[in-house]
């Protein structure tokens, strides 16, 4: 009942006064905090967002990389050609002539600068002991003057692509 003695309006189930909670700072309409949520949403998203571009920009360096070694590891098998036609024992008898054979030289070191300039080094075997991560061994054979472990001869160059290993060489290795 009201002063004058008239009864209550009806309020449909709402109430006239505000729940506690909505008087203190946590009132959806007080524009600080508003503020303040919108300020916490923006960082939360921006920081996604910044996950996000760092990602695909990981996995397009990914990309890169597999696409590169794939088309590196394509090329190897061309550079072992020019070497076998530039070794001595590859000839079967007959002379090449010295503009031929300084031609394919040319282009051999052309080829292998650019692969040298794209990160991809040979896998040295002279004097070195046979690694299992580096090296594949053919055969193991008895030979004096090398200890046991010690690379032989290689018969095919390995190479690496950075800290990668994009071919084992393939070795013989001494056995004592």
């Amino acid at each position: 009942m009201t002063d004058n003695g008239k009864p209550d309006p009806p309020n449909n189930g709402v109430s006239d006064s505000l729940p506690p909670s909505a008087a203190t700072s946590e009132d959806p309409l007080n524009p600080e905090d508003a503020s303040d949520d919108y300020q916490e949403r923006f960082l939360r998203k921006a920081a996604e967002f910044d996950n996000y571009r760092k990602r695909v920009e990981r996995e397009r360096d990914q990309q890169t990389r597999a696409a590169t070694e794939n088309l590196i590891g394509d090329i190897l098998p061309l550079l072992d050609d020019f070497e076998r036609a530039l070794s001595p024992t590859s000839g079967d008898g007959h002379d090449v002539p010295v503009a031929y054979q300084n031609g394919i030289e040319l282009i051999y070191k052309q080829l292998f600068e650019l692969l040298r300039k794209r990160g991809v080094t040979r896998i040295e075997t002279a004097e070195a002991q046979f690694d299992p991560n580096i090296h594949e061994a053919v055969t193991y054979e008895p030979s004096d003057g090398y200890e046991d472990g010690d690379i032989v001869t290689e018969i095919r160059r390995g190479y690496m692509l950075g800290d990668k290993l994009l071919r084992a060489a393939m070795v013989k290795v001494a056995k004592a």
